[in-house]
């Protein structure tokens, strides 16, 4: 088990704590509405990686994903091989559905049918990884807010007061690629 898995556990890994420790004392630094720096933001060209990922990153393909079936990734700078996972805010949610289903603007932002969308709900900052089939909706399990990827992340259902935010995809050389930052800031309303 990694250290990072100890945390379903029941314990805390050690680098989650080194993690949270170092962006704490930035953000204290910062004050409690630090922003995130630019440079740590998504940028256009930024792979993405699944958010789990030990040892040498490997680039998402549209043909990894199933319909369906989320899956949480972080930007990955191919220039200088970091993960872009120094703030929750770059975590986002990647779901597949059919490009059929996608109107002009939503299909713009995709890439192969996969849509991105900030994995942080709008509410409290709990993780959006869910999928409803039968709702076509993203749901935050904290507070059961709902949110449709085919409307460009508006909220459908529960308290989140605004749509996720929507990050831009294009494909190269198959890779899912980010195409340009978030459309709006990720994080929680405050």
């Amino acid at each position: 088990m990694n250290d990072d898995a100890q945390v379903c556990s029941g314990g805390v890994g050690r680098r989650r704590v080194i993690r949270i420790a170092v962006a704490g004392g930035a953000a204290a630094a910062l004050g409690p509405l630090a922003p995130l720096a630019a440079h740590a933001r998504p940028k256009a060209g930024d792979l993405l990686v699944a958010d789990d990922v030990e040892g040498v990153p490997v680039a998402i393909k549209a043909t990894d994903l199933a319909p369906g079936k989320p899956l949480l990734a972080f930007p990955f700078d191919p220039a200088t091989k970091q993960i872009r996972n120094d703030s929750r805010l770059n975590k986002v949610v990647l779901v597949k559905l059919a490009e059929a289903d996608l109107d002009a603007d939503t299909r713009a932002r995709a890439a192969g049918g996969v849509l991105a969308f900030s994995a942080i709900c709008t509410h409290q900052a709990c993780e959006v990884k869910t999928w409803f089939a039968a709702d076509k909706a993203l749901v935050c399990f904290c507070h059961a807010s709902k949110f449709k990827p085919l409307e460009a992340g508006r909220v459908s259902d529960g308290p989140a007061p605004r749509a996720l935010p929507m990050l831009p995809l294009k494909l190269s050389d198959g890779h899912l690629t980010v195409a340009g930052p978030f459309l709006t800031p990720p994080g929680a309303a405050t």
